[in-house]
């Protein structure tokens, strides 16, 4: 069954309990976030197939899913299943951004969204994991759900991949960025 009609009053649960939260709580509004940044991942990773690019021999594309499935550990994590990242996990990002950055020109500036699509849409993409990662923290803050260890910084990771990606994407591409001139 697609719908169960227990939400319309704006009241929903959370994983495996029975108290029922607001759905704009803080915790609503992260698991929201986080819902939609992975849905978002999904179109990524159908354009990333389509461009091929890789790095460290892995696909953008499998290395998306990887990411995706691991934002479902977080938003069960939030929902109270006893669910966490490992350092392990945020090593791995940190090695793919590693790897990026030796091939990329050095960063001087910010740049100007949108030299070719995929890249446009890693951007956009990061924009939403900062979203995310700021209404994690919010529930991190409020303090009735524990977030693991390694998650904020996984998420901080995560944002840093999808500029990397972003800043690859135009590389691959042969196009230059173009940094905004403030006038």
């Amino acid at each position: 069954m697609l719908y169960t009609r227990k939400g319309d009053s704006g009241i929903t649960k959370t994983f495996g309990c029975d108290q029922k939260i607001s759905k704009s709580s803080a915790i609503a509004e992260a698991l929201g976030a986080m819902d939609e940044t992975n849905s978002y991942l999904g179109l990524c990773k159908v354009k990333a197939k389509e461009v091929g690019f890789s790095v460290r021999e892995t696909t953008f594309e499998k290395i998306i899913h990887d990411i995706q499935k691991n934002l479902f550990i977080i938003q069960a994590e939030l929902a109270g299943a006893m669910e966490s990242l490992s350092e392990k996990k945020v090593k791995a990002l940190e090695g793919i951004v590693d790897e990026i950055e030796a091939q990329i020109p050095q960063v001087q500036s910010f740049f100007i969204s949108g030299g070719c699509e995929i890249s446009a849409m890693f951007d956009f993409a990061r924009t939403l994991v900062r979203r995310a990662e700021r209404r994690v923290v919010a529930v991190h803050e409020e303090g009735k759900i524990g977030v693991g260890k390694f998650t904020l910084g996984y998420l901080n990771r995560l944002s840093s991949i999808l500029y990397a990606f972003a800043r690859l994407s135009n590389y691959l591409s042969g196009i230059n960025e173009e940094s905004p001139d403030y006038k």
